[in-house]
């Protein structure tokens, strides 16, 4: 059973919703699904319609950019130095994160709302592991260490770069620094 297409208004609100929440979680502003509402001038309940909860809206924030990282690792994974692969794979994360922090939010999340959220950081996690296990099977990464172990290490690494720098591109040198140790520490 497929559900009726969105009427245009109703699209059209949604879309703005978006945008404003966007806007939003740029300048480090909570999501509240009120102030949402105030901002793109509908009323409360058009936002609860399309977003029962703050994470509902968080997670649709964040779904680009946690497609456009599956594809990077899908990518990662056809490369041929599985060390660079990697290594490139979590330089490319960490940049996202820094550049939106719907995705350190979402992925530092105890849970998923969304069943596309959950299929996308499923799949991400796979994706990411199995670059991981690459890596160690190719002598590259040392001990035992898994994406479950790294995936809270690369939100605390994003974290720290945005507590540690005031501007954009000092965040970036800082968080290239900060992974740059992690890289070393992993390197077998």
């Amino acid at each position: 059973m497929t559900s009726a297409p969105m009427r245009k208004d109703a699209a059209r609100n949604r879309q703005r919703i978006v945008d404003v929440a966007r806007q939003l979680v740029d300048e480090g502003t909570p999501l509240q699904l009120n102030d949402v509402a105030r901002r793109v001038g509908v009323g409360v309940a058009t936002v609860y319609r399309h977003f029962p909860t703050p994470e509902a809206l968080m997670e649709t924030v964040a779904a680009p950019g946690l497609e456009a990282l599956v594809a990077r690792a899908e990518r990662a994974l056809t490369e041929e130095d599985p060390w660079n692969a990697l290594a490139d794979f979590l330089d490319v994360t960490l940049e996202a994160q820094l550049a939106d922090p719907s995705l350190t939010i979402v992925r530092a999340a105890p849970e998923r709302v969304l069943p596309r959220t959950e299929e996308l950081t499923a799949t991400l996690d796979s994706l990411a592991g199995q670059l991981l296990d690459r890596t160690r099977a190719a002598g590259a990464v040392r001990g035992v260490v898994t994406w479950d172990d790294l995936l809270p290490l690369m939100c605390g690494l994003a974290f720290a770069a945005q507590v540690h720098a005031d501007d954009d591109e000092t965040r970036r040198e800082t968080g290239r620094r900060y992974l740059g140790v992690m890289l070393r520490g992993l390197h077998g």
